[in-house]
């Protein structure tokens, strides 16, 4: 098992369009109004590696795209998140293992294989997955714009809804702190509820002074 760290790793999961990225960024500020110190983050990342998986959905496939966010994810946790985690931030990441979970299975892509790509990296401390009506999902995702390949087929927020359904049992099964979190009212309470969780991980933590 990975070392623990003094820091706190906190990610944001969810079909394409439920609000990661928003909420993300409240959260953060919240935080850091707080005095808390953050990083906050996303994956894929912003590194070489996390701009092919990110732009490269039409070009890379199933297999291929699968390894790609792996090596990412490995990789920014190298020399991004765990050294974040080292100094005892709170560390924000939009999108974590549970969105390969879901989208490489979307891809072909076994359960089993994705799950030993990402073998070794680091728990989170607290798994938010956001969930909302997949219809109110879909609504939202054809108005901001698709930004893959996989966000433009029909109907896959339905299919994301249930990947996201699967993969949250199969995380807590694991170990790892899944709490589900509502996003049907407004952003900022939805915020403000994770906030909670997370006051409430950082007390539970033996990590904490």
């Amino acid at each position: 098992m990975t070392r623990r760290l003094p820091g706190t790793l906190v990610t944001f999961e969810g079909p394409g369009g439920v609000g990661k990225t928003t909420i993300t960024e409240l959260v953060t500020d919240l935080l850091k109004a707080d005095g808390i110190a953050v990083h906050s983050t996303t994956q894929p990342s912003d590194a070489p590696l996390g701009e092919l998986a990110r732009h490269g959905t039409d070009t890379y496939l199933d297999m291929a795209l699968a390894c790609l966010c792996a090596a990412d994810r490995h990789h920014q946790l190298t020399t991004e998140i765990l050294p974040a985690l080292a100094e005892g931030k709170v560390v924000l990441c939009d999108r974590y293992v549970a969105s390969s979970v879901v989208l490489q299975q979307l891809d072909g892509v076994p359960l089993d294989v994705v799950w030993a790509l990402n073998h070794g990296v680091y728990r989170p401390d607290l798994v938010c997955a956001l969930n909302a009506a997949p219809a109110v999902v879909e609504r939202r995702l054809r108005a901001r714009g698709e930004h893959s390949r996989f966000e433009r087929a029909a109907g896959i927020s339905f299919r994301e809804a249930d990947g996201y359904r699967a993969a949250t049992t199969f995380l807590r099964d694991q170990g790892w702190p899944v709490q589900v979190v509502d996003c049907a009212q407004d952003p900022r309470t939805t915020a403000g509820t994770i906030i909670d969780l997370i006051h409430r991980t950082l007390l539970e933590s033996p990590a904490c002074p």
